[in-house]
């Protein structure tokens, strides 16, 4: 038999709901077709759950600035509408709290945003966000998922698909939060310069939006499918050209400067401080809380995930905060947001959002916040973080790695070590305490930790660890590094 000269075409993967939407490969695993069908079961489940509150049948849709996604919208939009539901489609990209914006200020059913945020180009994704403002719980994702084998049936004739700009309504309230006009002075002064870099992304555009034309250098605005060849996530080693640039950068006597980072949906945020080093959220969080309660009198809750710096809870102690710990993962912060009143809710990976804005990570509205937090403390970000480690008398280095494994068998041999013979000593520290909510968190005896976590779709440990130096940081991590190699191949 003579050899096929085409390709192999190779088998898609089973569509199915991670920690914040569905991702899948461009034209192998996330195609029109699957697009169609997971926007049509989404619209239905969505009214299921949220019908009978808003008394709506309409679904937003947006979409990010990746290939296609303008296109995969429309193909939304279009299943969506022809199961009887009324369409709000975006007429250009935005961020997806955007979208989670719109949903729950226009009291709509919810919102599909065609997006994969931060992963790399190849990638496309579709999120679902409630009624409420955030995203819908795994159990609504699993309902999804169970009807895709039989979908139900229209609920009535085509529905209307109407365009709609997004970001109108959502930088006005985003500039309603803030002192925009002592932003804006300072930067019209020469007192504070600001850049962002906002990898191609969603983000693109925000912060002229929300400032004013000229008084932010923005980087890497334009659009570019391949993310100029590295993923859209806020990580050091793709910030090479902001670091260098806000470093090198002049300013008057006095000035301050503060580079912002945003990923590629803009639900994520990092920043950069004048000197040009890279400041994650477990700098930022800290900030944000001691700005928002200490110069805006905000009160709540302050929620962070396991991840999270020890740093929080000091800086909520210092302000009288209430402190709420979660697993890793934005969505049990979101759920906690809805039942408890909420100050601020953060996890290390750089989403931040706020219980008096949306239940969701919004990166403009921190990155504003930011900005006034430096414009009213006078204080460059990294100056403002040492200020808060004396005041609370914690200081720390944090750190972590991801490191691959042979395969989920070995994933499962580590994890049941841990479940019955967890180590009793990490790097010659004596493990005084262990929480298992989300892996294993060991706090050592001078109260240093090594988290110890497992990826739930691939073999891989994840690694998180903070000390008091970034030399004992790196001994834990190591040491976690040999334990888990040593068990592998025992």
């Amino acid at each position: 038999m003579a050899a096929s000269s085409g390709p192999i075409a190779a088998t898609p993967k089973p569509i199915q709901f991670g920690t914040d939407g569905w991702r899948g490969i461009i034209a192998a695993d996330f195609t029109f077709e699957r697009v169609a069908q997971v926007a049509a079961i989404s619209a239905h489940v969505l009214q299921q759950c949220f019908g009978e509150t808003t008394g709506s049948r309409t679904v937003a849709v947006g979409y990010d600035r990746r290939f296609l996604s303008a296109e995969f919208a429309r193909t939304a939009a279009e299943a969506i509408a022809s199961q009887g539901f009324d369409v709000w489609l975006s007429q250009d990209y935005a961020p997806t709290p955007a979208f989670s914006f719109v949903a729950k200020h226009q009291n709509l059913l919810g919102a599909i945003v065609i997006t994969a945020s931060h992963n790399p180009p190849a990638y496309s994704g579709l999120k679902i966000k409630g009624a409420f403002g955030g995203s819908v719980s795994p159990d609504v994702t699993q309902q999804v998922e169970a009807l895709l084998p039989n979908p139900p049936a229209p609920i009535g004739p085509k529905g209307q698909i109407t365009a709609f700009d997004p970001w109108p309504d959502y930088c006005a309230t985003l500039r309603a939060e803030v002192d925009i006009a002592a932003i804006q002075a300072a930067l019209a002064s020469g007192q504070l310069t600001v850049f962002a870099d906002v990898m191609y992304g969603s983000a693109s555009g925000g912060l002229p939006r929300l400032l004013g034309e000229g008084n932010v250098r923005e980087l890497h605005h334009h659009a570019d499918p391949l993310f100029g060849g590295n993923p859209p996530e806020p990580l050091p080693k793709y910030l090479g050209e902001l670091l260098g640039t806000v470093k090198d950068e002049p300013v008057a006597a006095g000035g301050l400067k503060v580079g912002l980072v945003f990923d590629g949906d803009s639900d994520r945020i990092a920043a950069v401080d004048g000197s040009g080093q890279f400041l994650s959220s477990q700098i930022l969080i800290p900030i944000l809380i001691d700005h928002l309660k200490a110069r805006r009198g905000y009160s709540g809750e302050i929620v962070k995930t396991i991840s999270g710096s020890n740093l929080i809870p000091a800086v909520a102690q210092l302000h009288g905060l209430d402190l709420h710990q979660t697993p890793v993962g934005y969505k049990y912060i979101a759920d906690r947001m809805q039942e408890a009143p909420v100050l601020l809710g953060g996890e290390e990976s750089g989403g931040i959002g706020y219980g008096h804005h949306i239940p969701e990570r919004d990166a403009l509205m921190s990155a504003l916040y930011v900005l006034e937090a430096v414009v009213m403390s006078g204080l460059d970000l990294s100056d403002y973080y040492r200020q808060l480690q004396e005041k609370t008398g914690y200081f720390s280095e944090y750190d972590r790695i991801d490191l691959p494994l042979a395969s989920m068998e070995v994933q499962a041999k580590l994890l049941n070590q841990l479940a019955t013979d967890p180590p009793l000593e990490v790097a010659g520290k004596a493990v005084k305490d262990i929480l298992a909510i989300d892996g294993y968190k060991l706090t050592l005896a001078d109260e240093s930790w090594l988290l110890i976590r497992f990826s739930g779709t691939e073999p891989v440990l994840r690694l998180y660890s903070e000390a008091k130096t970034l030399d004992e940081v790196h001994k834990h991590l190591s040491w976690a590094r040999d334990w888990a190699n040593a068990l592998a191949t025992g």
